[in-house]
């Protein structure tokens, strides 16, 4: 493994699309593999109704106590808010977690992870088993990173498990955390992609690109290409991009576009070429797959302009 540097200086609040999804019941992780709100109730880890709420409140970063553990937190730190840097061998793309979870999972209004390590283990119907959040974290690395597991014994998986754990600090096993879980559009209108494309030329070009390569993984990530997620990833659904989109875009003004300004923008970059999963048809083993998933067929029927979007946004 390659030395990993600590960095604790606080990233900026990214204009980024993924994770991956995603992006995460942590209703978020719910949500994006194809659960409903309901659905993912019923799947958390029985608790009690004292445990049923938590309050915003993570330790920072600047604040890990000296001790055994703080290397392995502030490793934690760095792989996560720097992913396809101190994690290069594993990661297939230029993005890192911060990319969707911004501050490293530490803010709260941009995909917050904290709490995350309260809500696993926990089933997730994509896998249609109970996984624990270490192999959660490992589906980001194959989806949202397009890139390869970690061991599930390895000092990288260890580092982000007890940095997970540390801002996890004092929410309760199984706690419903009202901060996760808004960034999924339940009724996604119909879009645009012609008027999807003319909003991103207007405005997300200055982080993101005219060809959607992106600026850099933390001010501007990829949202289409090869450094980009795959489209195994929650956020390669039209559900997650636009409610993602219309929660924290653009940045300085999150919030002030309309659903359906989100809608046609998440239409028109998931129309965009983007790595393929290779796993589509092991996904959802026990059924209930979203018709919502943007595919290549679905980038096909797009850009030929057969394909139905009634059909497509069905299961939102």
């Amino acid at each position: 493994m390659k030395p990993i540097v600590a960095g604790v200086a606080g990233t900026v609040l990214l204009a980024g699309t993924l994770f991956v999804g995603a992006v995460i019941s942590d209703k978020i992780l719910g949500d994006a593999n194809g659960e409903s709100k309901e659905a993912a109730e019923q799947t958390k880890i029985p608790t009690t109704a004292a445990a049923q709420s938590a309050v915003y409140a993570p330790p920072s970063i600047e604040e890990v106590p000296d001790g055994p553990m703080k290397e392995t937190i502030l490793n934690g730190y760095e792989l996560v808010n720097n992913t396809h840097v101190a994690a290069d061998e594993y990661v297939g793309n230029q993005l890192s977690c911060t990319s969707c979870h911004a501050g490293a999972g530490n803010d709260e209004q941009a995909a917050s992870l904290v709490g995350v390590t309260a809500n696993y283990p926990q089933y997730i119907a994509r896998s249609g088993d109970v996984v624990t959040i270490e192999e959660r974290i490992n589906g980001c690395m194959v989806r949202s990173m397009n890139g390869k597991k970690f061991d599930m014994n390895s000092e990288e998986l260890e580092a982000m498990v007890s940095y997970f754990t540390y801002i996890s600090e004092g929410v309760p096993i199984g706690a419903e955390r009202e901060w996760a879980g808004t960034s999924t559009m339940k009724n996604v209108p119909i879009p645009d992609v012609t008027n999807g494309e003319e909003l991103y030329a207007q405005s997300c070009i200055t982080c993101h690109a005219v060809d959607g390569s992106g600026t850099g993984a933390n001010t501007g990530p990829a949202l289409w290409g090869e450094n980009s997620f795959n489209d195994g990833a929650g956020m390669a659904r039209m559900s997650k991009m636009a409610g993602y989109i219309k929660t924290n875009m653009p940045i300085g003004a999150a919030g002030t576009l309309t659903d359906q300004d989100a809608a046609d923008l998440a239409a028109y970059i998931l129309s965009q070429d983007r790595p393929e999963w290779a796993n589509h048809d092991k996904d959802w083993p026990n059924g209930g797959r979203p018709n919502d998933i943007m595919n290549k067929e679905k980038r096909e029927q797009v850009k030929n302009g057969t394909i139905d979007w009634e059909k497509v946004l069905s299961t939102n």
